[in-house]
């Protein structure tokens, strides 16, 4: 059994914020499904430690939603720790001085949206604390057919969480965020971006976890408020398909260059847990 002190350290607090926000996101997507409901999947981890030095412990919860709004929707949490393989551990920070130790805890979304007019959406927090911890995340948009309205709204919300946080914070997070969900071999962007963080340790630790709690508010709050303005857009055979070769371009970034991706395999989590952002139907 856990003290008082041990639950309100800054980890743990982490990890129920980020259980919270998966319940309450969940809560809301069905709101617009008239029968489908999230299919929930616990799981638990307990390896020993590999040839590697890799071990993984911890536990989560994947859920996935198919249905007519929502062609496929994953929520995942997960709260791990362990050891990183030899090799992994010299490109995160902190771990080669920790021996690899780690803890990991976070929330994953990506939704895929049966209507070519409902942009897909990104949108991640985390924190990780290895000899160092710091928070992650942010939250993306990809339109099939970019509405600026729709743009403008989005970014506006994740201003709003930037400007709680400091004045600077939006123009940086954004421009990040363009430059991290680009597709150099393709010359062009994933979306119309939103903002993306890593390595977030400004020496204010309740400051930090205050902007990530606010991101994940700002991502509850409209990108619903999207899906209700576009799920009635009638569309064409001609427009599912710019849909489907729209979602190529994001299993391009997913598979190649995205960082939660190669977090996954590198640490031997459940294939199951960090594919979850793949579409299920797609063409190139």
């Amino acid at each position: 059994m856990q003290t008082a002190t041990e639950e309100n350290t800054i980890e743990n607090r982490a990890a129920a914020f980020f259980t919270d926000l998966q319940n309450r996101i969940c809560a809301r997507f069905e709101e617009f499904e008239s029968s489908a409901r999230f299919e929930r999947v616990p799981w638990k981890k307990d390896e020993p430690e590999d040839e590697t030095g890799k071990r993984l412990n911890g536990s989560g919860e994947r859920r996935l939603m198919t249905g007519s709004v929502f062609e496929k929707v994953g929520v995942n949490f997960s709260d791990v720790h362990g050891t990183f393989s030899h090799q992994f551990r010299e490109e995160i920070p902190g771990a080669a001085e920790s021996q690899g130790q780690f803890r990991a805890c976070g929330i994953s979304l990506v939704s895929h949206m049966a209507n070519p007019f409902v942009p897909a959406v990104h949108m991640n927090v985390r924190f990780l604390q290895t000899s160092k911890s710091w928070f992650g995340g942010g939250a993306d948009l990809t339109p099939t057919f970019p509405y600026d309205e729709d743009t403008a709204l989005f970014h506006d919300a994740m201003k709003g969480a930037c400007d709680s946080y400091r004045p600077d914070a939006y123009a940086e997070y954004k421009d990040y965020c363009d430059r991290y969900f680009y597709l150099p071999h393709r010359g062009e962007p994933r979306g119309v971006g939103g903002i993306f963080f890593d390595n977030l340790n400004s020496g204010d630790q309740e400051a930090d976890f205050a902007f990530v709690r606010a991101v994940g508010e700002a991502y509850l709050d409209v990108y619903p408020k999207i899906v209700e303005r576009r799920i009635d857009t009638s569309f064409t055979d001609e427009d599912r398909e710019k849909l489907l070769f729209k979602r190529g371009r994001y299993v391009e970034f997913n598979l190649v260059y995205d960082r939660g991706t190669k977090f996954g395999f590198a640490t031997g989590a459940d294939p199951e847990a960090f594919l979850m952002s793949m579409p299920p139907i797609v063409k190139w």
